[in-house]
């Protein structure tokens, strides 16, 4: 007996419902991008494994999904690295190519490959999946889009303060409204490894930090330890732990901690320009809070670091993350452009508006009326109707076969049908159509011009 087919754990397949509401998403993010004058690119699904290798630190290189080498990829395998068995260094010898793990490289990569046709300052937005060799969970999938925007070219911090702004917008359109946009800077957090003397455990603090919501100050405060930070350095950074107030009262104890690194103070002042001018502003719906513990795990940060949770109440991670990166396509050879981005997490994002019940009824992915097919004749007096409805932008069907009626007015029910049109000989003599509304049985008829405007 064969055995029932199935998808691999971490992804998911769509029903046309499902893909109606991701695509209302993506529609209002699309939207909101070229709104704020964003222009869409796209890049492979797959690139070169040095241009992914080595960018995400070494959580995310062990996230990366490796493709095999075409052929006998063992062939041309490391002898050495076979015998021994160390898959780290094998890898490099059978696998050439990798899916990719986000946007920002692969967008860090196109501008480098693409910069002498690029028009600078350049403002693109990337709606694409992306794969992650990670754990399944509730809000958490091996394969998923990201939708991201991304300046480079500038360093001007009021495209920090436009990306807030974007986040508003997208959220509030979405009715998302309470949203959080975390804001921190990495210049703040070199700036305090500084002050607490653990300059070259940088990437470790940050990383442990970035886990306080998840495993708690007890269980930051061991990973420290266990990577080597000193005891009396993390009772320097104790403040942190329950770091209150105002946005204004956490940039003022910032300066008072941070008054010995020349790096932790410019931290402060970006912070202090970026709030102050999203505050003044105002924003619709969306809360901006200063998270000093916000160290998104990525080695490409430096500047301004984003992270969005959902609205209070709402069991989900984050929706929504980005920064800036001042040297990121360094690593590709060009050096001094300086680039900030967000991304949405639209799967997490579609949990959530399904969760708040906040999906317009409107949003469906069914027919807006089935013509009944009672024969060839019938069928095409019913699509000469159906043609002109369709060129008017609405969705109707002529039902394909000359099936029983019951057959066809049950076809209608299971897709959500509204509306049935029946288009027989009576109403091909007084060239009229018979409009039943599926849902309260009521039944018109009707000229053209009446059966479009009810449909419409």
């Amino acid at each position: 007996m064969a055995s029932k087919p199935s998808i691999p754990k971490g992804t998911r397949d769509f029903s046309p419902a499902e893909v109606a509401k991701r695509q209302y998403i993506i529609q209002i993010i699309k939207d909101n991008f070229e709104k704020f004058g964003f222009q869409p690119i796209e890049t492979p699904s797959f690139e070169n494994s040095e241009t992914l290798m080595g960018k995400y630190g070494e959580e995310g290189d062990r996230l990366i999904f490796k493709i095999l080498n075409s052929g006998d990829y063992l062939a041309k395998a490391n002898a050495a690295h076979l015998e021994s068995k160390d898959s780290t260094k094998l890898t490099a010898s059978i696998s050439e190519k990798a899916l990719r793990y986000d946007l920002t490289v692969p967008f860090a990569r196109y501008v480098v490959q693409h910069q002498n046709d690029i028009e600078f300052p350049f403002k693109r937005y990337q709606i694409q999946p992306v794969w992650r060799a990670d754990r399944p969970q509730k809000g958490r999938f091996r394969e998923f889009f990201q939708c991201d925007a991304d300046v480079v070219g500038s360093k001007s911090l009021w495209q920090e303060v436009e990306l807030v702004q974007l986040y508003d917008t997208v959220f509030t359109t979405l009715g998302l409204e309470g949203v959080t946009v975390k804001i921190n800077n990495r210049k703040i957090l070199s700036g305090i490894a500084e002050v607490i003397g653990a300059s070259d455990k940088l990437i470790d603090f940050t990383v442990a930090l970035d886990k306080l919501d998840k495993i708690g100050e007890d269980g930051v405060k061991k990973e420290m330890i266990e990577k080597g930070i000193a005891e009396e350095a993390i009772a320097k950074v104790q403040p942190l732990f329950n770091f209150t107030g105002s946005i204004s009262e956490k940039i003022e104890k910032l300066s008072q901690l941070l008054s010995a690194s020349e790096e932790g103070i410019k931290g402060v002042e970006e912070l202090r320009f970026i709030c102050d001018k999203v505050m003044n502003l105002g924003l619709s719906s969306a809360i901006l809070d200063l998270d000093v513990t916000l160290a998104r795990g990525l080695n490409y940060y430096t500047g301004a670091i984003f992270e969005v949770a959902p609205p209070k109440g709402v069991a989900m991670g984050s929706i929504g993350g980005g920064g800036r990166y001042d040297d990121l396509t360094g690593i590709f050879g060009l050096k001094n452009m300086s680039g900030v981005g967000i991304s949405f997490g639209l799967d997490r994002i579609y949990l959530v508006v399904e969760e708040l019940n906040l999906f317009p009824e409107t949003v469906t992915a069914t027919s807006k009326a089935l013509f009944i097919n009672y024969g060839d004749k019938e069928a095409f007096y019913a699509m000469k109707a159906i043609k002109d409805l369709r060129a008017a932008g609405i969705k109707v069907e002529l039902y394909p076969d000359n099936a029983k009626l019951a057959k066809q007015f049950q076809h209608a029910d299971r897709r959500h049908i509204p509306f049935a049109v029946i288009a027989g000989d009576k109403e091909m003599e007084s060239n009229t159509y018979s409009l039943k509304n599926l849902v309260t049985g009521e039944q018109l008829s009707v000229d053209f011009e009446t059966l479009k405007n009810s449909l419409s």
